[in-house]
């Protein structure tokens, strides 16, 4: 056990089953009905019943269907003792996860379901509502409140685009380029083309050629700096590590964890008149401090690559190279698996995999650990899931036992 008395959590918490779904670009289904099959799936892959199943932790951001009611309707699960929510996007599932640890931590349950369902490809369309299929930002009144009146009609509306403003601050801050960002893309694809679950796996690898004819999405962002929209669901159980070993699969140690939070990324005004580093370099601080490992330990890392820029920037928040110098850590192959300097998003991540708002990484994490990647990284004792530090953000470490 960790020296740091503060932090309770550390090595008590597994993860113990993972599910998932199909992705698509199209499922038609809705949400409910997804989450329903990843739950059932995570839940059989642990050796559990529905009935052992006695908290959940979940997002509220974007979902309408999955209350805990619905969750006891659907799949007949136990009384639960906790639940918990978090509000924010891709910023919020390392907090799903950690606040799963501390729940069963704290003797509030034994087995908590995390989950993540996403009709989100061009071709959903379950539902009428914002949330219910497409993009929501093609969805906005054309009356709008809130801070959104402040950028929206100025042409900031859809992630790229905000994306765009701090890719062309790092560049211009560092000297980053887009070779460099083309190397996260090319990566990911790599690992998508080893997976069969994946959306753009068929397609084949890109080439830095490829990269460079890519059109422009949002000037310095082209196509494949981009994530896929897909639809699709995945989830898992985090149970009581003094349960695990009784359990059907290999545990993943949730060793420790961390989150952190500043003024949003969308609200310009904030942007420029606070230091990024306050929030991003802050969480990394606080993760080691929280364990008893170090970067130099982790084997392999699942960074929230909704646009490739910030998984170079996740890099350095994270304390695997120095400030500016995430673009030159990514040169030669060294985010390629199985055998890169630091394989980053073995299943192809969102970049290539698919977009579950980043759960799907943790399922791969899950499966690093276990050994039975399609892009397995020898000796995988220790990994590292970071999510979106454009928002507020959090990331965790697993091992194994």
């Amino acid at each position: 056990m960790p020296k740091n008395k503060r932090f309770i959590v550390n090595d008590r918490a597994a993860i113990t089953g993972i599910g998932q779904t199909a992705f698509s670009s199209g499922l038609n289904r809705s949400t409910m009905d997804m989450a329903a099959e990843a739950i059932l799936k995570a839940i059989a892959d642990a050796g559990l019943k529905p009935k052992d199943i006695d908290g959940v932790s979940k997002y509220s951001f974007g979902l309408q269907e999955e209350t805990e009611n619905h969750l006891f309707q659907e799949i007949g699960l136990g009384n639960f003792g906790f639940y918990a929510e978090q509000a924010h996007g891709g910023g919020a599932y390392a907090a799903v996860i950690s606040t799963a640890a501390l729940g069963v931590a704290s003797g509030m349950a034994d087995h908590v379901i995390c989950f993540r369902s996403r009709a989100r490809g061009r071709k959903s369309v379950f539902g009428p509502g914002r949330d219910q299929g497409g993009r929501p930002w093609e969805k906005v009144s054309q009356r709008i409140t809130g801070r959104g009146q402040y950028h929206v009609p100025f042409g900031l509306m859809s992630p790229v685009q905000e994306m765009a403003c701090i890719a062309r601050r790092y560049m211009h801050d560092y000297g980053v380029t887009e070779d460099h960002f083309a190397n996260v893309a090319i990566a990911m694809r790599k690992h998508a083309v080893a997976n069969p679950l994946s959306v753009m796996g068929s397609r084949g690898p890109i080439s830095l050629e490829d990269y460079r004819q890519s059109r422009w999405i949002a000037e310095p962002l082209r196509l494949y700096d981009c994530c896929i929209e897909t639809d699709g669901a995945t989830a898992v159980v985090v149970s009581r590590a003094d349960l695990a070993g009784r359990m059907r699969r290999k545990p993943a140690l949730i060793h420790a964890f961390a989150q952190d939070t500043k003024p949003a990324h969308y609200t310009l005004s904030d942007w420029w008149r606070w230091d990024r580093d306050a929030m991003a370099l802050e969480l990394g601080r606080r993760l080691w401090a929280n364990s008893e490992l170090k970067a130099k330990d982790i084997k392999a890392a699942f960074l929230y690559d909704h646009f490739t820029p910030m998984v170079l920037l996740a890099l350095e928040d994270l304390g695997f190279c120095k400030r500016g110098e995430g673009g030159a850590f990514s040169e030669k192959g060294a985010l390629e698996g199985p055998h890169g300097r630091l394989p980053v998003n073995t299943n192809g991540g969102q970049l290539s995999e698919a977009f579950i708002h980043g759960f799907n990484n943790i399922n791969e994490a899950v499966r690093q650990i276990r050994g039975t990647s399609t892009t397995q990284v020898p000796n995988c004792n220790a990994v590292l899931v970071a999510a979106a530090a454009s928002d507020p953000t959090g990331a965790f470490i697993l091992r194994s036992e």
